[in-house]
């Protein structure tokens, strides 16, 4: 048992500026002792933004530092299994940004790797503490929506149709829309309604993004920019999902536009990205109305974070690292762990062979 953590990033890009820094600052028993980016520019300026620690442009550095207990993994999709492995085996516990992997086999590596070091492992499923989502979760739980019949997602971004760098090349991102932004609510509707066990599902691809945001020709991009699924669930619910980064008019400030809902026998909820403190309940014969979420699902228990400051949309991200700090010093699993990553990373690679095979695929995540 330990009562700090001394963590490393590997990724000084904008997710770790965004979700993981704030979360470590936050946290008293947290303390950012090292920073690996390839980018020697970048971690110049990370020092002065985050202030001063350890650099080091190689993460076998950080795998092997003794003075790590911890790494955040913030970096391209085909880089996460390589640099996991050698954490893992640097005895480090390890957060990674989803997906996992490039596939559902490299994801299945990376947790038995860690579960069999005994070390703590987490996918950084950000959603899964929004305040609105985890009443959601509560509701489904307790009962009060009836058995659970249908799930409901949307995710919809209007972002520029000019090139998306490493992540338009299936080799180094090993999707679109649908490893980016879809697997992350795949991920909920398994934490709201249990294993999905037969899918069918599409891609698709309307923009070429052969240009840079520069206007300079490129690589066109290989992967899809709209996804989509149909699930059956284990307990007999079903469900639809939808993402796109093409929808224009959603754009709301860069949050874009989501909904995830649970329909059951006895009433519905909502969650919206946009308003995750609010959320919206409906009973037989009645109108969906909104209402705001309990305190106590504001923010997750012992969290330092104040639920009523700073831009709702973003500050619950803060918690990850919350709940990644906590497991280690209190020697438990995390959650959402790499288990988790695998078996959304299963269902996303199913809907690849569903669209190639047009057929449906039954999911069998044997980890």
């Amino acid at each position: 048992m330990t009562d700090s953590v001394r963590i490393g990033i590997i990724g000084a890009g904008a997710v770790s500026d965004y979700h993981h820094v704030p979360g470590i600052n936050l946290d008293p028993r947290a303390e950012l002792v090292s920073i690996c980016d390839p980018n020697s520019e970048l971690l110049a300026k990370r020092q002065s933004d985050w202030g001063k620690t350890r650099v080091t442009t190689k993460f076998e550095d950080m795998a092997n530092d003794p003075e790590i207990d911890a790494v955040i993994i913030a970096t391209p999709n085909f880089t996460h299994h390589e640099i996991a492995l050698a954490c893992i085996k640097g005895g480090k516990h390890v957060m990674c940004e989803k997906p996992l992997g490039l596939n559902y086999t490299e994801s299945a590596e990376m947790y038995r790797a860690a579960r069999d070091a005994n070390l703590r492992h987490m996918t950084a499923f950000t959603y899964r503490f929004a305040p609105s989502m985890r009443y959601v979760k509560h509701l489904v739980e307790s009962g009060a929506l009836g058995a659970p019949r249908h799930f409901r997602s949307q995710r919809f971004l209007d972002w520029p149709e000019s090139s998306w760098g490493w992540r338009q090349s299936k080799k180094l991102a090993g999707a679109g829309d649908l490893f980016d932004m879809t697997i992350h609510r795949i991920d909920f509707a398994q934490d709201l309604l249990g294993p999905i066990k037969s899918i069918c599902g599409a891609v698709a691809q309307f923009v070429p993004r052969d240009k840079t945001a520069d206007g300079e020709p490129c690589e066109a991009s290989e992967v899809d920019d709209w996804s989509s699924l149909i699930g059956q669930f284990e307990n007999g619910a079903v469900g639809v999902w939808e993402g796109s980064t093409l929808m224009k008019g959603y754009h709301n400030d860069g949050f874009g536009y989501e909904w995830a809902e649970v329909n059951g026998s006895e009433g519905s909820a909502a969650y919206q990205l946009t308003d995750p403190n609010n959320i919206l309940i409906g009973k037989p014969g009645q109108t969906m109305e909104k209402l705001p979420v309990p305190e106590e699902f504001l923010v997750i228990e012992g969290s330092p974070r104040k639920p009523h400051e700073g831009i709702p949309s973003t500050v619950f991200r803060y918690d990850l690292v919350y709940e990644f700090v906590s497991a280690i010093i209190e020697e438990r699993d995390a959650i959402p762990g790499f288990d988790h990553g695998a078996s959304a990373q299963l269902i996303a690679d199913s809907v690849l062979e569903s669209f190639d095979k047009r057929t449906w695929i039954d999911i069998n995540c044997d980890l």
